[in-house]
């Protein structure tokens, strides 16, 4: 039973009478009354009653109209029906022209012939939304009488009133197709709330009110708001109506004690958590205006730290050999969790697997060792003769690790230790970083001095970020669609690698001459870049405009590493030659806070010794 072709103009044919009707439609409405064309039918637009020329606000390009019938159909919808029916009444504003009110109503009680003829009477200008519109009421029709078993029926709202119209011939022929392969009543009907829906996305927003068209303006405003703010850094429901929005450069993570001025025996309490060796300490301040941690357990340079991505946790990597593992509490005290010791040589770095449960230590060109964080102890350790590790990652799953090692090769080793893959050849660097993206799909790695390998590990293909500068690391954004590269030339580059890699942004301004300095990204949806100096102060840049926002002195070393923390978009923490990480925290306090009594933390830290397995 297929679709009948018909050169004849739409609705030009008569149609038959509909004596029986269906769906609450009106018997005496015969479809044969609309016998003009569409053209004929269209009718002028609509014009209201009063208050088009009209304008409020200082600038007078509100029309009082349009904002008081926009305000009426915010009050419907929030079910303030009295309210809305009264603001029509007492402004002489209805929210739609009584036409449109009769189509609606029509809708909803699906009297669909009749829809059709006062859908051309609202006089919309343009004929392929009301051919659309149209189309979208008939096949409401054809479904309904389908449902109820009207096959001829539909099949004439198909071939009479469908077709004609000429459009969507695709959906045509799956309507014409549910005549004759699924059945009567197979075909999913939509309600007619939705179909109303439906329309209101074909017609014009002034023929009908979108529902939520003020929450829209609304939203757009503080979005502009935002986005103009260059030191946004607070969550969306920190947004208030009552006032502009601008954030203060106090919402980056900036204060330390000695930027305080206020005196150290009135306002701090200093203390020393206890001690499990006597060079484990954590310093902690406090005061009513700011906090700060300057964490001194580690014996020598700091080179890597890295939040956990709960923000629980942080872990700490240095020349001393040894890691560190950071709890961090509810009320955002810190104290050391575990030490790990075990390697031989200075610890590069220190990495979180994907569920926080584990993490990976990387001994320069030695091994790499895979601890549980909740224990402390070492579950196993990654090597291969007469190689050592330069970087280390994990899989996107966590059930296994990549490593860049000595002999420029890459290796991947399953959980257990047993290799699974190891690419020979100039893949990687002396100073080199790895990692997979979350989807497992990316193996990002330098593979040459100024080059960054994307490599397609499902199409094993390979497209490369190509410096014109020594790249000395590189870090991922959270949603893996942009790389942020440290150069040997004292700057930062933001890379998109969606398609083919581009450059978006330069960062300039901090110093490295000698040393591998990492940045990272940070704040209110990584909108900030920060980043590691050998002048021993820690910098923060705009993301999107590169403009340099803060220097941070406190160090009294070069500053190696930095991470933001991926649950506080106030806390930041930095690791520096000095010996020492400093947690950078804002220039208060929050008040819910203020009330408490500030107490020092303590540590029942624990010495841990790996000997492998």
């Amino acid at each position: 039973m297929g679709v009948v072709e018909d050169t004849e103009p739409p609705l030009k044919r008569a149609k038959r009478d509909e004596t029986n009707g269906f769906s609450g439609s009106n018997s005496s409405v015969r479809v044969s009354s609309v016998t003009n064309s569409l053209g004929d039918l269209m009718a002028r637009p609509l014009t209201s009653s009063q208050g088009d020329d009209e304008t409020i606000g200082s600038k007078g390009v509100i029309k009082k109209s349009e904002f008081v019938r926009i305000i009426t159909r915010t009050l419907y919808s929030l079910g303030y029906g009295k309210a809305g029916a009264m603001l029509e009444e007492e402004s002489g504003i209805p929210l739609h022209h009584s036409f449109v009110e009769t189509f609606m109503q029509q809708v909803k009680e699906g009297k669909w012939d009749e829809s059709i003829v006062t859908l051309h009477r609202i006089g919309l200008l343009d004929e392929k939304d009301v051919k659309a519109a149209s189309f979208l009421l008939l096949e409401q029709k054809f479904l309904e009488l389908l449902k109820f078993d009207k096959i001829a029926e539909a099949l004439g709202t198909l071939r009479n009133e469908i077709e004609p119209l000429r459009i969507n011939t695709k959906r045509v022929h799956e309507l014409a197709s549910s005549l004759i392969s699924s059945g009567p009543g197979k075909e999913n009907v939509s309600s007619r709330s939705k179909v109303l829906e439906e329309l209101q996305s074909l017609l014009p927003a002034s023929v009908i009110i979108p529902e939520k068209r003020l929450e829209s303006l609304v939203e757009s405003s503080l979005h502009i708001q935002r986005d103009a703010c260059v030191f946004h850094n607070t969550l969306d429901s920190d947004l208030s109506l009552y006032s502009d929005h601008q954030c203060g450069k106090h919402q980056i993570p900036s204060q330390t004690v000695q930027e305080s001025g206020i005196s150290l025996p009135d306002k701090f309490t200093v203390q020393c958590s206890a001690h499990v060796s006597p060079f484990l300490t954590v310093l902690t301040f406090f005061s009513d205006d700011l906090f700060t941690y300057i964490l001194e357990s580690h014996t020598d340079e700091v080179w890597f730290l890295q939040y956990s991505h709960n923000g629980k946790y942080l872990a700490s990597s240095s020349k001393d050999q040894t890691a560190i593992i950071w709890e961090i509490n509810e009320d955002g005290h810190m104290s050391l969790k575990h030490k790990l010791v075990g390697h031989q040589k200075p610890v590069t770095a220190v990495l979180w697997s994907p569920d926080d449960s584990q993490v990976l230590t990387c001994g320069a060109e030695e091994v790499i060792r895979r601890w549980d964080v909740d224990s402390g102890d070492c579950l196993h350790t990654y090597e291969k003769g007469g190689i050592g590790p330069i970087s280390c990652g994990w899989y996107s799953d966590g059930k296994g690790i990549i490593a860049g090692m000595t002999d420029r090769s890459i290796c991947m080793w399953d959980l257990d230790g047993r290799e699974m893959e190891c690419w020979k050849g100039q893949r990687t660097q002396k100073v080199s970083d790895i990692a997979m993206t979350d989807d497992g799909k990316w193996l990002v790695s330098v593979c040459k001095d100024s080059v960054i390998s994307l490599f397609d590990r499902e199409a094993t293909v390979e497209r490369l970020i190509e410096e014109e500068e020594t790249i000395t690391s590189f870090s991922l954004s959270n949603d893996n669609r942009y790389v942020l590269v440290n150069l040997l030339n004292q700057e930062i580059r933001l890379w998109s690698i969606e398609g083919d890699p581009k450059i978006v942004t330069r960062y300039k301004g901090h110093k490295r001459s000698r040393f591998l300095i990492r940045s990272c990204f940070g704040g209110y949806e990584q909108g900030f870049i920060a980043s590691g100096s050998e002048d021993s102060q820690v910098y923060i840049w705009h993301r999107s405009t590169g403009k340099l926002i803060t220097e941070l002195p406190g160090h009294a070393g070069a500053v190696n590493c930095v991470s933001w923390s991926p649950t506080n978009l106030h806390k930041m923490a930095s690791a520096s030659d000095d010996g020492t990480i400093r947690i950078w925290g804002l220039d208060w306090i929050n008040p819910r806070n203020q009330e408490k009594q500030v107490q020092g933390s303590s540590s029942n830290g624990v010495l841990h010794q790996c000997n492998g397995n």
